[in-house]
């Protein structure tokens, strides 16, 4: 009896492949340590899980991922650690990218973004793509009423797919 309960503790712990969603994604100058691609779980974010139940369009999900990596290029989300990089230095390379201009270019594209979007509907946005806040969380922080969320996240999504001309 002890080695089902064991076993059957097992599986509870491991992921189920449909909770995954993996994808290369390529960091920023600034936040590359000691590589440049890193595999992610795009199940992890609240839109990913929305996406994967048919609930976004691939068009919304793709835009929203656009979103979410400038907010993250810009430096923009809360860092839980003191960074310990060394301060940048000038490189005499073509190819090198200053992390800071990088940075300005992913926070005007942002800030265009969310002005595409508009006032109201930017919050959403603000909270379940870029904080990876779920629905339930953004509308109690939004005082919105139940079920609310979804409707008014949809309709966001629809403008930033507009900014982004569709793709």
């Amino acid at each position: 009896m002890r080695a089902r309960r064991h076993s059957s503790q097992a599986n509870d712990i491991a992921p189920e492949p449909r909770n995954r969603l993996l994808a290369t994604r390529i960091l920023a100058p600034a936040d590359a340590v000691d590589r440049q691609r890193v595999t992610v779980n795009l199940a992890e974010s609240p839109l990913a899980w929305l996406a994967q139940r048919g609930m976004v369009s691939p068009q919304q999900f793709v835009a929203s991922e656009r979103l979410r990596r400038d907010f993250m290029m810009a430096g923009q989300a809360p860092r839980v650690t003191m960074r310990w990089d060394p301060a940048p230095t000038s490189s005499s390379g073509p190819q090198s990218i200053d992390p800071s201009t990088a940075q300005i270019s992913a926070r005007q594209r942002f800030d265009a973004a969310a002005l595409a979007v508009g006032p109201g509907l930017t919050d959403v946005l603000w909270r379940v793509i870029c904080l990876g806040e779920g629905l339930e969380t953004a509308e109690k922080a939004l005082g919105w009423p139940s079920r609310a969320g979804k409707l008014v996240l949809k309709l966001a999504l629809d403008r930033l797919v507009a900014h982004y001309g569709g793709h």
